[in-house]
Order: structure tokens, then sequence, then C-alpha cells
């Protein structure tokens, strides 16, 4: 064989190589998933986090024809789903339904082992939590205007809220400066025990954290003003919005799916695509019903522009509150 040809035949052996090491790339791109999917759920079981990223699991299950293993890791907020998706391989079989403040808030009031704007991939948002200035139904304040006098009459009330920091909190301390009242704040675990709280006359009002809705309805509560939201609810058309009133509002948060860093953009995209048909879908809206949650999707491209934007507006708050990650 003479070098011409000794070159030739290198220069193939390249070329087959190199075409060897796309095919796995594009049959794996292709093929996902092939095996079941392992998705942390920040928060508790019986959670309306919970119970939705169920839902969305079941459907997925559907349209992807795989398992998708859904483990409740709340702890911390759901850092710690949250860092445990960070660093799983990022494959597309190991998924987080956590809250957009794991991103936003959290890294600010915390020390994390994940970095929230180069760790994780957003890869949708289905819904977002509701929160409101709440009071007893039997409060003699009907109006937001009626509680501000209250308010500025009697210094120091006390209201409760799903946690310390949490976005519900962080409305109500904006409603706070705005109006230039003395609040006491009151964290809880969670919603269910905030709401207990106030029903027990052992809070002058509460945030909100979505489960308040229910006792709305039954008239053992009355929203004054909607937290987190530039629109008035319709089926509560006479409670006005932050903005409605002159005050600054804190964006809201999210039911957030999450991939690692890393994971091929043909799975994110094909995990997207599933999400949102799902979620888009009959039996998830019926599920966001029952859950009295509201439909708000946001795609990976509408995400990678908001979160970075929303985390820079807590950093900024947090900061002017005196807050310091511990």
């Amino acid at each position: 064989m003479n070098i011409r040809n000794v070159i030739q035949a290198l220069r193939s052996a390249a070329l087959l190589t190199a075409a060897a090491a796309c095919i796995p790339l594009y049959a794996y791109g292709q093929a996902y998933p092939t095996k079941p999917v392992t998705v942390y759920i920040g928060f508790a079981a019986g959670a309306t986090t919970d119970l939705s990223a169920r839902a969305l699991g079941e459907g997925l299950e559907k349209i992807l024809g795989v398992t998708f293993v859904m483990e409740s890791k709340p702890g911390a907020t759901a850092t710690v789903a949250t860092g445990a998706v960070a660093r799983a391989k990022p494959d597309g079989y190991t998924l987080g339904v956590v809250s957009t403040g794991v991103l936003t808030i959290r890294p600010h009031i915390m020390r994390l082992n994940y970095d929230p704007l180069k760790d994780l991939i957003p890869l949708a948002q289905y819904s977002h939590y509701i929160g409101a200035l709440t009071v007893r139904g039997d409060a003699p304040y009907k109006s937001v205007d009626d509680f501000v006098t209250y308010a500025k009459a009697h210094p120091g009330i006390s209201y409760t809220s799903s946690g310390l920091y949490s976005q519900q909190q962080l409305a109500a301390e904006l409603f706070r400066q705005c109006k230039s009242l003395d609040f006491i704040h009151v964290p809880t675990k969670g919603g269910a025990e905030a709401n207990a709280l106030l029903l027990g006359n052992h809070a002058d009002f509460t945030a909100g954290a979505g489960q308040h809705i229910q006792f709305v309805r039954q008239g053992k509560m009355r929203m004054l003003v909607l937290f987190n939201t530039d629109k008035r609810d319709p089926e509560f058309p006479n409670v006005p919005t932050m903005k409605e009133i002159g005050c600054q509002d804190a964006p809201a948060l999210g039911y957030l799916v999450i991939a690692p860093k890393g994971t091929p953009e043909s799975v994110t995209q094909k995990l997207g695509d599933a999400i949102h048909k799902v979620v888009a879908g009959p039996d998830f809206q019926k599920a966001l019903v029952r859950m009295e949650i509201p439909y708000d999707y946001k795609d990976q491209r509408q995400l990678e522009k908001e979160v970075p934007i929303e985390y820079q507006f807590f950093k900024t708050f947090l900061a002017k509150m005196g807050v310091k990650p511990e």
C-alpha cells in the first residue's frame, strides 16, 4: 500500500469513528425515555405541590410510556429536593417539582449546595402560589381601607404566613412598608397551620397560602388584597390587587419542574412538550380545580428570561430587609 492509500485509509477510519461517536447521542435523544424517571417533590405528601406533581407524573407516564417514580423529598423549603436534582446525572432520568422560590428567594437566605442560575434547568411552570391579605369572616374591617385605618390605630397587630421569607410574607412586608404600618409576623410550617391560627383568633390576619380559599368560600375568612398577581380573580372580583392600591407587589412563585444543567436539549425539548400536553389537558385541568390552584403555564424559554429577573428582585429586597445567607 503506497503512502497515498495509507492516508486515505486513515481519513476513512477517522470519518467512521466520528460518525460512530455521533450515533449514540442521536439515538439517545430519539429513544428517551427508555427506563423509569425519578421525580423529587420538594414538599410533604398531601401538599398541593405534591398532589399536582403526582397528577403530572400520571399524565407523563401515558405520553412517554415509562414509569415516573414520584418521591417526596421535603426539607429546607424544597432546597433538599432541588440540591438532589442539581447533583444528579444530567440524562433526563432525575427531575424535580419545587417552587420557583428555591431559585429566586432561598439563595439570599441560606447557603446552598447548588447555584440556582447555573446548576439547574427550569423546564416548565404549570401553576403559581396564591396569596392574599386575609382576615376572619367576622372581622370588623370590610375593605382594605378599613383595615389600614384599624392597623394604624392598633400598631403591632399580628399575622401568619406559610413560612419565614415565603412569597406571602414578603408581599405582606411590601404592604406594610407601602402603608407605613407595624406588624408582628408569626411564621408557621405551612398554610394549614397559618389558617388555623387565624381561625382560632391567635392572629389578626394571614398572608394567605392557597388553602385559605376554601375558608373564604365558606364565609369564615375574607380577602382584602390579592398578593402576587397583576389581575383580579374572576371568582372574587371585588378584591383589589396590590398594584391597584398603589403598592409594589412581590413576583408570584410558580410550581416548577426542574432538571439538572447539562441535560441534552433533545431531552429537555421532549420533556417540555410532554409536560405542556399534560398540563393543558382536561384531566390535569380538573385536578387543578379540585386543588384550587390556578393554571399558569410557562415554558423553558420564558422561565430562563424571568427567573434571573426575579432572582435579582428578591436579592435587592431581602438585602434592604437586612437578610443575609446563613
